[in-house]
């Protein structure tokens, strides 16, 4: 896998010849049940063989970068049908080992409960780890995940989330927990409560949590019209 450009070679038994000097790598954050992962993959082949790090690969000679993004990220994870959005390039000179490489990072969050993950193309494993317990990681994954996480957390603020995180019908503290998990810090409830109500983004339905240990809570769903609106324009969001 340290091939420089002018030693560019085929894919295996692919007739596209690969770039050895441009790579992407993705970031993918996982959702569920309060709980917010990262996806890494363990390396099965090259110099980091047996390290941990984010998906990615070669592009290919003749191949739009973003077009590249998802091909690898199937290839190596089986992730499919997901929207990724770019970070930028990371070019630091010592990046790689034996050669000058410039990745592309990509990132994305899904509901984990949506997809199944499986160890693609020179991988072997593939796992969701939390944020605060993770392996050490090849090459300068660390820099591109911290940069991810805080591009995700910036975005949150000015854009809602959650549509496709949050059950169809979802408590406020369920809101709010997914909120934590992304900025990293506990937030004032009642805070909370009265600023999300304020944007009208969520629909009060005539119903409540079932099931409750304790007291059961309201539930709301998000009104379409006014998430997409408010996805467009933005908003502010801070505390």
């Amino acid at each position: 896998m340290a091939e420089s450009k002018k030693n560019n070679k085929l894919d295996n038994n692919d007739t596209t010849w690969v770039m050895r000097d441009i790579t992407i790598d993705c970031v993918v954050f996982g959702y569920d049940n309060g709980s917010l992962k990262i996806l890494l993959v363990q390396h099965g082949e090259g110099v980091s063989i047996g390290q941990w790090g984010l998906p990615g690969g070669w592009i290919t000679e003749k191949e739009h970068i973003k077009e590249a993004a998802y091909r690898l990220l199937k290839k190596v994870t089986g992730l499919d049908n997901i929207y990724l959005k770019q970070l930028k390039a990371f070019g630091a000179p010592d990046r790689y080992p034996e050669a000058r490489i410039v990745t592309i990072g990509y990132y994305a969050v899904i509901k984990r409960t949506d997809y199944n993950i499986t160890a693609g193309d020179n991988t072997s494993d593939a796992q969701w780890y939390s944020i605060g317990e993770l392996p050490e990681l090849a090459f300068d994954h660390s820099t591109i995940l911290k940069y991810a996480i805080k591009k995700l957390r910036k975005k949150v603020k000015k854009a809602p989330i959650g549509f496709s995180l949050l059950p169809k019908k979802f408590t406020l503290l369920e809101l709010m927990r997914l909120y934590e998990e992304i900025l990293g810090y506990e937030m004032d409830k009642p805070n909370f409560r009265r600023k999300f109500l304020n944007m009208k983004l969520l629909k009060t339905l005539p119903e409540k949590q079932q099931n409750a240990k304790y007291r059961a809570a309201q539930l709301y769903e998000f009104d379409p019209e006014i998430y997409q609106k408010l996805t467009k324009k933005g908003f502010s969001f801070e505390f």
